[in-house]
């Protein structure tokens, strides 16, 4: 199931909408000081709220990504699947061997023809 074009360009926005605002957060250009703090209360409410949603929107994204990996069905990749037929292969050539050399293994020689035993002459 393939989502549609409309899903994909919000999830992208939201995506750069997040990334341009960390971005911003990394640069300092809205960086709230200890003054600031002290002197407007309401300012530093307002950084706490934005950067607790910006950690919730963050753990969101994450937990979606790995329960999407941990519940999707899926089988081995084609590189594994590859690698496990050379493995069923490499052991069905390592059977034939061992039958071909069983087979063409020489025969015991003989055993030599049992004498009587000498009697007194």
């Amino acid at each position: 199931m393939r989502p549609s074009r409309v899903v994909l360009l919000l999830w992208s926005l939201v995506i750069v909408v997040l990334v341009i605002v960390e971005i911003a957060e990394i640069t300092h250009l809205f960086s709230v000081s200890i003054e600031s703090a002290v002197e407007d209360p309401l300012a530093f409410v307002f950084a706490l709220v934005f950067t607790t949603i910006l950690a919730l929107v963050g753990a969101i994204f994450i937990g979606i990504y790995f329960t999407q990996r941990i519940l999707s069905p899926s089988g081995f990749t084609p590189f594994e699947e590859e690698m496990l037929r050379m493995r069923r292969d490499l052991t069905d050539l390592k059977d034939s061997l061992a039958r071909l050399t069983n087979s063409a293994a020489p025969a015991p020689p003989p055993d030599p023809p049992v004498r009587p035993p000498e009697g007194p002459r």
